[in-house]
């Protein structure tokens, strides 16, 4: 090797040494920087922020299991109400049947389906089931869906009169909304009242 390479050589490791010195020279500064009090407040912050992780996963798991408790049969009870669905349309199709009708067969049949329904209804209301209230009462989203109009002026348009299909509720939550027929206004009605706030209005004038 000749003077010059190995001249080379020893300027690239004094070199590489003052860098090592100087990376260290700037730990120890930064560290010198960082007091004792000051490692304890951020050790003290890691450990808070570990806690409210900790506390946060704990809560959302007592929900996760509390939900399971309650509310763990919330399909099978969807899918169930499928069976009062068929029962139901089981006695339309019996009565509709001319062999059948005002038959002592039929009313036996129909008590059957009856008892069975009945039985079905109290295993419900057992698991916290019950059935949306619909006749009379006015139409709420959040339970109902209207499914047509009737016309009626005996009733406050909006009103159910007519109920299609059941809804449920599982504790507070829907299973499913009842499917109704509401009440509006006849046409008569309509024009009567377009009159009547005419009339106000020349009478104001």
């Amino acid at each position: 090797m000749d003077e010059k390479n190995i001249n080379f050589k020893d300027n690239e490791d004094a070199n590489t040494k003052d860098e090592v010195l100087t990376d260290e020279a700037v730990k120890t500064e930064n560290e010198q920087e960082i007091t004792p009090e000051e490692k304890i407040n951020e050790l003290e912050d890691k450990l808070k922020r570990t806690f409210a992780e900790m506390e946060n996963q704990r809560r959302r798991y007592e929900k996760e299991k509390d939900d399971a408790f309650e509310y763990g049969g919330f399909s099978f009870a969807k899918e169930t109400l499928s069976l009062l669905d068929n029962l139901d349309r089981s006695k339309i199709s019996l009565e509709n049947d001319e062999k059948l009708k005002n038959s002592e067969s039929l009313k036996k049949i129909f008590e059957h389906l009856d008892i069975i329904k009945k039985d079905m209804i109290s295993i419900f209301k057992k698991n916290n089931i019950e059935q949306i209230e619909t006749i009379n009462k006015k139409l709420d989203p959040n339970f109902h869906q209207a499914m047509m109009e009737i016309e009626d002026d005996s009733k406050e348009p909006g009103t159910i009169i007519q109920e299609i299909q059941s809804g449920y509720m599982m504790k507070d939550r829907l299973l499913r909304p009842a499917l109704v027929g509401v009440s509006k206004k006849t046409n008569n009605s309509k024009k009567k009242d377009e009159i009547d706030k005419k009339d106000d209005k020349n009478i104001k004038k």
